[in-house]
């Protein structure tokens, strides 16, 4: 059997007079140190993209962060700041995807932008702005430290019990990194979580009854994933699925 194929969302940013579709390099060395599959990259050109034969040529998903925050439009979230980054095509892409891959059966696994869009997909709404919200933390990363300052561990989570992540930890109180600006306010439908920050905040869930691996965490465990054995294992619990559905297919 060939290599497991696992597309990556992809953000348009201006460079120059030009537009690109790119997103880090961090979440493909993270599918390629955990993961024997070949990454490719997905367009994020909205209704323009057919979704029925990307899934047919797809073993897997992965929502990537990003530095724009979704339009609140998308959430009945009000107006938006000013001063916030936004990629309504990445938008217009990603959030009609997302539930249509779980139901069609394929893995998916989002991270930190990516879980606030699954969470939107699913009908919750978002906080604009985490550390304007009384009782919540300052989950922002400290942009005068370098990278490895910026996404150490910045606080513990608490792990719910019969989730995904309860079955890859033995410590239910892990350490996690914290490089975000919006956070979940309101829970998608049809979703349970999975783990919960010091101050309440939702740090990751799950499509509930899903077919197939359908996790999303608010932070960043590609980062160093190889070194941490946590964030490893969830990769390598991504990557499992990801096999199994590929073999279906065959």
């Amino acid at each position: 059997m060939s290599k497991p194929i696992i597309g990556i969302s992809t953000c348009v940013e201006q460079q120059g007079l030009h537009q690109y579709h790119q997103t880090g390099e961090k979440y493909i060395s993270a599918l390629r140190n955990t993961i024997d599959c070949v990454p490719v990259l997905i367009p994020s050109i909205g209704q323009e993209l057919d979704i029925k034969a990307l899934l047919n040529s797809l073993d897997g998903i992965l929502f990537t962060g990003s530095y724009s925050n979704i339009e609140p439009h998308q959430y009945n979230g009000g107006e938006s700041d000013g001063n916030t980054k936004h990629d309504p095509k990445r938008d217009a892409t990603t959030l009609g995807l997302i539930p249509v891959a779980v139901d069609s059966g394929m893995p998916v696994f989002a991270i930190c932008r990516g879980c606030q869009e699954m969470n939107v997909a699913y009908g919750g709404t978002l906080h604009q702005k985490v550390h304007e919200i009384d009782g919540l933390n300052d989950h922002r990363e400290d942009d005068t430290l370098d990278l490895d300052g910026q996404y150490g561990f910045a606080h513990t989570i608490q792990i719910s019990e019969g989730g995904i992540l309860d079955s890859l930890s033995e410590n239910k109180s892990p350490e996690v990194n914290s490089v975000h600006w919006q956070g979940v306010n309101e829970l998608g439908n049809n979703l349970s979580i999975e783990a919960t920050s010091p101050d309440g905040l939702i740090e990751a869930f799950r499509v509930t009854g899903s077919r197939a691996f359908s996790l999303a965490v608010q932070w960043h465990p590609e980062y160093k994933v190889t070194e941490i054995p946590f964030y490893k294992k969830i990769f390598q619990a991504f990557g499992n699925a990801v096999e199994s559905y590929a073999k279906t297919k065959v």
